[in-house]
């Protein structure tokens, strides 16, 4: 398949950005380019709401400049999107006039309702999520939104953003009554929504004031893995950042680690933000989405282009974008796959390991991704698997269940296991961290069936003795070499089922 390339210009009232994705062989969109500029075009608005000309010629210099970036690319679409501060200026129309006349492009101002359900959008095309409250703060605007069962019941934009909450401050360090006022203000906004009261969902926070968030704090807690999409936190996590950033002197603040310069002024309003609301639904935790405004508006128009699915397995769909991404044996996967649900179903069913169905979820995810780490060196396979399912976004998967997926599909010994777990350990119970080992193991043999990738055996048989497992294995062609690695391998599963395995090949 070509790959095709798709632009979009997002206007905000704080920043304006060009993102540019091509398209993978999975039919999904990756980001190639990101070039951000700090617009503050809301602080251009006068008094009647009217964008003064000195914010339209910085509105359209920035255009300019992005067309330079675009002129480099051979592109399918290009989609300009302006959001509060052009949606609430009098003269649009007078903007829009002078856009075209001075870079041609034509922009499309979102209603509230469509930034909005833009949001919630790029949220479940990236996420498993089945039911939450999302949240975009922009400079002059906050989105909300409430889905059940992935589909949208409720939205509001509030007419307050980070720009325009900074204003309730005289510094940019805030006295213990501005905050108290803020909250104050924000829980009566909050309060006039009856369907965000008391959800007990999660709130899933968008935008460049969530990732700030999320950035500051795993600085703080020396975070061990890569990546932001779906990072999760806590209201105390919240509070953290919140109260270390309030304790700092206003030249310290620009400086933190994970803190863009531009929004240094702006974050402590855009934290009380996230506090009170994540207090007004009594969310479960709240979990970033790096997918937002941009990706929604593409998502929409992508899939009337390619006639997919708006609502797509996620998880799914970033398992094939990986086997594509690798080049990975398909026919080899899917012969792994078949034997390994038959070692599962003997192991699960005569009690050898205490197996359920998040556990053959978890084992078929990484069924389809072991050893993909062979892509980049074969000695040093398990370390590159590892790295790579670690500290890749993978839409679909919370940072947990990443790990879980990379420590499976890694799996090489209980020694090199030890060493991967060592930075998560305390991410996992005990017995989690022996079931993982346990599913590894299991892993670990079956792939060992089909080391020639030439799908030889046929099928699997076990007849369980008191001490012993004896395992018979039928192939269509002399299987030496698959016999050669399972007597090398098992030992692995012999330590996860505790029995000795026997290992009987039968050539048909």
């Amino acid at each position: 398949m070509k790959k095709l390339n798709y632009a979009i210009i997002d206007i905000g009232s704080n920043t304006m950005r060009l993102v540019i994705y091509e398209t993978t062989k999975s039919n999904r969109l990756r980001e190639i380019e990101n070039v951000k500029a700090s617009s503050r075009l809301r602080t251009f608005l006068e008094e009647d709401n009217t964008l003064n000309q000195a914010g339209i010629d910085r509105l359209i210099d920035t255009l300019k400049s992005f067309q330079e970036v675009l002129a480099t690319y051979t592109l399918q679409d290009t989609i300009c999107a302006a959001t509060a501060a052009i949606r609430q200026a009098v003269n649009k129309k007078e903007i829009e006039t002078q856009i075209v006349q001075k870079t041609g492009l034509n922009i499309r101002i979102l209603t509230e309702e469509e930034e909005a359900y833009y949001g919630y959008l790029a949220v479940i095309n990236s996420t498993s999520l089945q039911e939450g409250i999302t949240v975009d703060i922009g400079g002059g605007s906050t989105e909300v939104t409430y889905f059940e069962n992935r589909e949208l019941k409720e939205s509001h934009s509030f007419p307050f953003g980070a720009l325009t909450l900074k204003d309730c401050f005289k510094k940019s360090i805030p006295a213990t009554e501005e905050i108290t006022k803020l909250r104050q203000y924000l829980r009566e906004q909050f309060a006039t929504l009856p369907w965000l009261q008391n959800r007990e969902v999660k709130l899933i926070a968008i935008g460049g004031s969530a990732r700030n968030l999320a950035q500051i704090h795993q600085n703080l807690e020396s975070y061990p893995l890569a990546g932001l999409h779906e990072y999760q936190m806590f209201q105390k996590d919240i509070m953290e950042v919140s109260n270390y950033l309030t304790s700092l002197k206003p030249a310290k603040l620009a400086k933190v680690e994970g803190l863009s310069k531009d929004r240094a002024d702006i974050i402590i309003p855009a934290i009380e933000v996230f506090h009170c609301l994540y207090q007004t639904v009594r969310a479960e935790s709240l979990v970033l989405s790096r997918k937002g405004l941009r990706d929604g508006i593409l998502y929409e128009h992508f899939a009337k282009e390619s006639d997919s699915s708006l609502f797509p397995n996620v998880l799914e769909e970033s398992i094939q974008e990986l086997v594509n991404d690798f080049d990975l044996n398909r026919k080899h996967i899917k012969h792994v796959q078949s034997l390994t649900e038959q070692v599962f179903d003997f192991c699960k069913e005569n009690g050898l390991i205490q197996l359920d169905k998040q556990d053959r979820r978890l084992l078929k995810m990484a069924s389809f991704l072991f050893n993909l780490g062979e892509y980049i060196d074969s000695e040093s396979s398990p370390q590159h698997t590892f790295y790579l399912l670690a500290n890749r976004t993978i839409d679909g998967l919370e940072h947990r269940e990443r790990v879980k997926l990379a420590l499976v599909a890694s799996f090489k010994n209980k020694t090199v296991f030890n060493q991967f777990i060592q930075p998560y350990k305390s991410w996992f119970l005990k017995d989690d961290r022996t079931k993982l080992l346990e599913l590894g193991s299991l892993l670990k043999f079956t792939y060992c069936l089909d080391a020639t990738r030439r799908q030889v055996v046929e099928r699997i048989e076990f007849k369980l003795k008191k001490k012993i497992v004896l395992i018979q294995v039928y192939t269509k062609a002399n299987a030496l070499p698959e016999e050669y690695q399972t007597e090398k391998q098992k030992k692995h599963l012999e330590k996860a089922i505790g029995k000795d395995v026997e290992l009987e090949f039968i050539t048909l």
